[in-house]
């Protein structure tokens, strides 16, 4: 039987934001992005009630795999795995790497922050991240104190590793090919997407940016 190939991180990766969706209108909103071109989808909800969080959760899942595109989710380990998620994004406070493979097994998808560090991507590479993310590139509305990464570090990463890497914090449609050019080979996008009136049509801003040109 010729194994599984894992989903390839790339594209706009739309991450959801709590305080910019109402509950009653995540999956709706979601299924939005989906529709405009999203083909990663990150749940991320720092909230004490695990119950709320269990429920957001499954259906998510539900909807992201009727569109065939990986729900991750964010920090939780036990989430992810608790409701079959594609797999899981660790930080710097998150649990180390080693545990959430060992928890989610070889076919879930990790991404580990890397924040401006090149050497903690290497690290993460190493150890068998299926992709690494940098930033914030510019000022982010969502987290203003957020570490800074620049173009420059972008490059020298792209040189350095084989693995995808995600770009995020503050990227526009118009500033985003400046980090495409780069070689970033996921958007990561919050308020951009889901903080905008129309997210359908926000989402195929970005999405459009990885569509080759007609001939």
């Amino acid at each position: 039987m010729t194994p599984t190939l894992k989903p390839r991180c790339q594209g706009l990766y739309a991450i959801t934001d709590a305080l910019l969706i109402p509950d009653h209108r995540l999956l709706d909103t979601v299924e939005q992005a989906l529709l405009g071109g999203a083909r990663m989808i990150q749940y991320r909800d720092k909230s004490a009630d695990a119950a709320r969080r269990l429920a957001q959760a499954q259906r998510l899942n539900e909807v992201c795999q009727r569109y065939h595109v990986p729900l991750i989710i964010n920090d939780d380990v036990e989430l992810a795995a608790e409701v079959g998620a594609a797999g899981v994004h660790i930080g710097k406070d998150d649990p180390a790497f080693a545990t959430a493979r060992a928890r989610l097994g070889e076919n879930a998808l990790i991404g580990v922050s890397c924040y401006n560090r090149l050497d903690l991507a290497l690290q993460a590479e190493q150890a068998g991240a299926d992709h690494v993310a940098f930033g914030a590139f510019f000022p982010s509305p969502t987290k203003p104190t957020e570490i800074r990464a620049s173009i420059a570090l972008l490059r020298e990463v792209r040189a350095a590793l084989r693995i995808p890497i995600v770009a995020i914090g503050g990227i526009t449609p118009d500033n985003a090919p400046l980090l495409l050019e780069a070689g970033a080979d996921a958007l990561a996008i919050v308020s951009g997407v889901f903080g905008q009136p129309d997210i359908r049509a926000a989402a195929a801003r970005y999405a459009n940016l990885f569509t080759p040109p007609a001939p």
